[in-house]
């Protein structure tokens, strides 16, 4: 999958996900955009050419922040082609009718609006430039409610619905939106509030990436609407 330049957007860049994914597409010749509240200086990417990546620091909660980002994207590269929606939050642990607004708001504001904010910015510049691609991240368990994880479940599959909707709006114009479906990933995080769970059957961040590429590339250009489920072992 070669990936050279072309201009990527990723979101929740700063995290285990995003910066594997940064540095998959780093290595196949994309020019980054990388998105997140904040960044640590030791975070820094590089392009293939040797040109820094256009690091962003965005509340995507704030429709007007993502616009302002967008813009300063495309002022810097003219076009976007892939948007990967990675940034997310997990909460669970209170009943549906025991969890307060601040939960609800906080995992469909950060799992579903950011979702829509990026769109509403994204896709008219892919609409003008012909077509892209828009991989978002939604979440395996989230195919079914379960005890004590309503909010998150309900915000997660809200991402399914939206991806689908997008696939079936944007097709006809050469873009395609699709959604990956993880179950628990492997890093530090999960590890130490898990201790005594056995993260070989987690899903590594590089095998989800390499999925979140394969939807991000050519080799999936007549693939609409899915959400593919990334599983490790059972």
């Amino acid at each position: 999958m070669n990936f050279d330049k072309q201009i990527v957007i990723v979101t929740g860049a700063s995290g285990n996900l995003g910066r594997a994914v940064a540095d998959a597409f780093h290595r196949r010749g994309a020019q980054l955009v990388l998105i997140d509240r904040r960044f640590e200086q030791s975070a820094a990417h590089s392009s293939s050419n040797g040109r820094s990546a256009l690091r962003l620091e965005v509340d995507l909660t704030d429709a007007a922040e993502v616009t302002e980002a967008v813009a300063t994207a495309v002022e810097r590269f003219g076009r976007i082609d892939i948007l990967c929606n990675l940034a997310g939050g997990f909460r669970m642990g209170e009943a549906v009718h025991e969890t307060d607004a601040a939960t609800w708001s906080f995992l469909f504001d950060l799992n579903a609006r950011a979702v829509v904010h990026t769109a509403s910015a994204v896709v008219p510049h892919m609409l003008a430039g012909k077509g892209g691609k828009i991989v978002n991240v939604g979440a395996f368990a989230a195919q079914r409610g379960a005890a004590r994880m309503g909010a998150y479940a309900a915000s997660k599959a809200a991402v399914a619905r939206l991806t689908e909707s997008m696939a079936a709006e944007l097709r006809e114009h050469n873009v395609n939106v699709n959604c990956v479906l993880p179950t628990i990933l492997d890093t530090p995080e999960n590890r130490a509030a898990m201790p005594d769970a056995d993260p070989s059957r987690w899903v590594s961040t590089e095998d989800l990436s390499n999925v979140i590429l394969f939807l991000a590339s050519e080799y999936a250009k007549s693939v609409h609407g899915a959400a593919v489920p990334v599983t490790a072992l059972s």
